[in-house]
């Protein structure tokens, strides 16, 4: 363990909070403990197919895992049923089981049998390719580190010479049709479970819920990460691990009413969740509980607050009229 541990050691530093039974919540990778550095995703083969694996931390040693056929996905999975397995860590060994594997994750290395079939996999960190995208000359930015001045609500949440918005935050302005970007990160969360795992949302118009929550390795419901809450679950669970910068970037148009307020047309939403299409002109219903308005028009981004330490960075909007993302 002795390279990663050397390399969270040398990330930037920030704070762990705690939030009762259930949750110790970590900003800071060199505090995350040991079981930090063993979650995350693996690539590399099984015999000669290629493999993907995700191995989700339960605290105290312990481990979900998850292997893909094909690779990860978003990066070759080939959407058949995953196989499932559980690990814990002994002497600083994590070792998986299940079905027939027989595996252990050691230096970010797994190295093992499935059935007669060598396993061989590589600890990797995948990024998205929108992150950091820069605004066009004609978007609105919401937040670029420097001030709160677009937002309603919301905090600096400072971490060294760094400054991100916590929440919860609304915008001043309000949006009708529009193209989106931003950037968040949940907290790490061993101990917790579910919805109390680094629980936000994105809301768009303050009335369509897209999940923010760390879904790592999860099947990917509506209720979680990338998941329209109460509409429609993701295509595809896109989630990275914690402590990860991840991005949604969305193209939205807004419902239309007639003259008399009656909606006519729903809103119509496509979602990518780290660069991978999500929801594909989705569209939206009804309006999902937990924002300010209902079925009106425009709107503001609203980011809802759960109690965790999420934050965001990187918010920009280009009014619709103005070139879709690429």
């Amino acid at each position: 363990m002795k390279m990663i541990n050397a390399l969270l050691a040398a990330m930037a530093m920030s704070t762990t909070f705690a939030f009762g039974a259930g949750g110790e919540a970590f900003t800071d990778p060199a505090k995350a403990g040991p079981d930090f550095a063993v979650q995350g995703e693996y690539e590399g083969s099984l015999g000669d197919k290629k493999f993907g694996l995700q191995v989700i931390a339960l605290s105290e040693g312990k481990f979900d895992a998850v292997a893909y056929r094909g690779g990860l996905p978003g990066a070759g999975w080939n959407k058949s049923m995953p196989t499932k397995m559980k690990g814990e860590t002994t002497d600083g060994v994590t070792n998986l089981h299940g079905l027939s594997w027989d595996a252990k994750i050691d230096d970010g290395v797994v190295t093992g049998q499935a059935g007669l079939v060598k396993v061989n996999l590589k600890k990797v960190e995948r990024k998205s390719p929108t992150l950091g995208a820069k605004p066009p000359a004609n978007a609105t930015v919401l937040f670029d580190g420097s001030n709160i001045d677009a937002w309603e609500s919301g905090k600096l949440v400072e971490e060294g010479k760094r400054k991100y918005l916590g929440v919860e935050a609304r915008t001043k302005e309000k949006f009708q049709n529009f193209t989106l970007h931003l950037e968040f990160r949940t907290p790490y969360m061993p101990k917790s479970r579910g919805q109390g795992r680094g629980n936000s949302g994105m809301y768009l118009l303050d009335q369509y819920e897209c999940q923010v929550l760390d879904s790592f390795g999860l099947e990917g419901k509506d209720n979680e990460c990338g998941g329209i809450y109460s509409i429609s679950k993701p295509d595809l669970n896109m989630c990275l691990p914690p402590l990860s910068w991840q991005t949604y970037d969305v193209e939205f148009t807004a419902p239309k009413f007639d003259k008399k307020g009656k909606r006519t047309a729903a809103g119509v939403a496509t979602i990518r969740l780290n660069g991978v299409v999500i929801h594909d002109k989705r569209v939206l219903s009804k309006p999902t509980p937990g924002g300010r308005q209902s079925d009106e028009k425009p709107g503001a981004l609203f980011l809802q607050n759960h109690s965790n330490p999420v934050v965001y960075r990187n918010i920009w909007v280009v009014k619709k009229g103005a070139p879709a993302l690429p």
